[in-house]
């Protein structure tokens, strides 16, 4: 390698960032894409942790997979489950939904401060502001707070203008066809 080839090789390296990425839309697949970046960035010896808001405790495929096989992403569950009406278990009172979002955004704000992981994932951040359960100042500062190496990823339905004009990266996730409409339930190894 001669010196210019070096050279460039610095000022690439010089102009590498974190980079703030989003997966927003009403389409499956954003907490899938978050996963795939958290295992591309752990195959590259990155530090990962994953902070999941909204979703419950209840077993899926990506923690399963990462507690016996990743030791490189850390998963942390925050939620309690769904809190769109139609969905949400009345046993659980929207205090509790919003107890839960406060732990989950201590947890977040904590691992990005760290200086432990090169990226954090917010699994359904963004459906937590939809919810009401944090605000979109609170997300926007967090976002902003970030080292300047670290990658965050944030997820779910319903990004805001001022979400999407901070962020780096945004993909809109589109339902073009779903097997709900056919009457087909959530199926392992695909929804969970």
């Amino acid at each position: 390698m001669d010196d210019d080839e070096r050279r460039r090789r610095r000022e690439a390296r010089a102009r590498r960032r974190g980079l703030l990425l989003v997966f927003t839309g009403d389409g499956k697949g954003k907490t899938t894409a978050a996963f795939g970046l958290a295992l591309r960035a752990v195959g590259n010896r990155m530090p990962v942790k994953v902070v999941q808001f909204i979703k419950g405790a209840w077993k899926t495929g990506e923690r399963e997979a990462i507690r016996a096989s990743l030791p490189g992403i850390e998963v942390e569950t925050g939620g309690l489950g769904f809190t769109i009406e139609r969905l949400r278990d009345p046993r659980i009172p929207m205090d509790e939904h919003r107890a839960a979002a406060r732990a989950a955004l201590a947890a977040a704000r904590e691992a990005i401060a760290s200086g432990r992981y090169r990226m954090v994932v917010l699994d359904e951040i963004l459906g937590s502001v939809t919810a009401g359960l944090i605000t979109e100042a609170e997300l926007l500062e967090l976002a902003a707070a970030r080292p300047p190496e670290l990658h965050l990823v944030l997820t779910g339905r319903g990004a805001t203008p001022a979400v999407i004009e901070a962020a780096d990266l945004v993909t809109e996730m589109r339902e073009v066809k779903h097997h709900f409409r056919a009457g087909i339930p959530a199926q392992r190894g695909i929804e969970f």
